[in-house]
């Protein structure tokens, strides 16, 4: 690939998976644009290369002329619990500013999207492995909102020809060198349980331990952050005028809420204690992917599907992150 194929505007390239996305970009040969209004993302993570534009999606229509060729849309608020307090935020950034942004590529004459979806988006399916024909039924505002911009995607590509492709992410883990996850609050399980060997917390809640499944406890689809990176590649050829074509993109495969944390345990070499707690309201047992389509329309596979690997890679992350942060005041 080389640069006669124009440039691409990463909106969120920032933040934990649009900063892998972004720099990979610019590693195949792309010329490539960060907007990101930094309020969850870090200017360190944005890769040298890039040119940086701090604003919100709404500030697209200043910055994409008929210079650009792709958008891949990766900012959004992500936070479940917070979407569920405070809805109107996530209306406001993920489904306006979409739309916003939608109309601005349109004005500009840019006509390829890759777009980052969710699983949230199929709520709590009774079916533990999840195709794109299960049905959609968000039970939050975050699913909801995603799911919304994925209509608006479709209705574009059916009434003006947008080639689209959304990739609907199962749980993202792993860093690539100095881009990591870090969120606050932080709500995820390999980072929360990384915190506890790093001493931020004395142990790790297990949300029941009595599910039908293997150990008890609950069963997740993780996919390597670099893995997730490569299908935003492929999806570039991938796409077609016209269409919107939806990918689910994990690993086919689940681990438990036990398997992660003995995976952490063995990386770190720390105890890391456990408590069980009640089950939390709406839990499904066991969330996995069928990527069957990705792998056929795409042509993608991923490469980094050991879970050690991926705690391995969050964790020099973590300590790395912690070592350059500023002791005292």
């Amino acid at each position: 690939m080389s640069n006669v194929l124009g440039r691409i505007l990463v909106t969120g390239g920032a933040g934990y998976i649009g900063s892998v996305v972004a720099a990979r970009l610019i590693e195949t040969g792309y010329r490539v644009t960060v907007l990101d209004d930094l309020s969850t993302g870090f200017r360190e993570a944005v890769p040298a290369g890039a040119e940086f534009i701090e604003g919100r999606i709404q500030d697209a229509a200043k910055v994409l002329d008929s210079s650009y060729t792709v958008v891949m849309h990766l900012a959004a608020v992500a936070e479940v619990g917070e979407s569920m307090i405070s809805p109107e935020k996530y209306w406001d950034t993920n489904v306006l500013g979409s739309f916003a942004l939608i109309r601005a590529m349109r004005k500009a004459g840019v006509r390829t999207l890759v777009f980052s979806s969710t699983c949230a988006v199929y709520g709590e399916p009774a079916t533990g492995v999840i195709s794109e024909s299960t049905p959609t039924a968000p039970v939050n505002p975050y699913g909801a909102s995603k799911l919304a911009v994925d209509h608006m995607i479709a209705g574009e590509s059916a009434a003006h020809g947008l080639a689209a492709v959304s990739l609907r992410y199962f749980n993202v883990a792993g860093a690539v060198g100095s881009r990591g996850e870090r969120h606050d609050p932080e709500s995820h399980l390999i980072p929360l349980v990384l915190q506890v060997a790093q001493g931020q917390r004395e142990a790790i809640s297990i949300y029941g331990d009595d599910y039908p499944t293997p150990d008890g406890t609950c069963v997740r689809d993780y996919i390597h952050v670099a893995d997730l990176a490569e299908a935003h590649l492929l999806a570039l050829d991938a796409a077609v005028p016209g269409e919107h074509l939806v990918c689910n993109l994990g690993n086919g495969n689940g681990f438990s809420v036990r398997e992660v944390i003995a995976a952490a345990r063995k990386v770190t070499g720390h105890p890391l204690p456990e408590i069980v707690a009640p089950r939390r309201p709406g839990d499904p047992a066991t969330l996995v992917a069928s990527s069957a389509r990705a792998r056929e329309r795409l042509g993608w596979t991923p490469c980094r599907s050991d879970l050690s690997e991926m705690v391995r890679d969050a964790w020099n992350f973590a300590q790395a992150t912690a070592a350059s942060e500023p002791t005292g005041t």
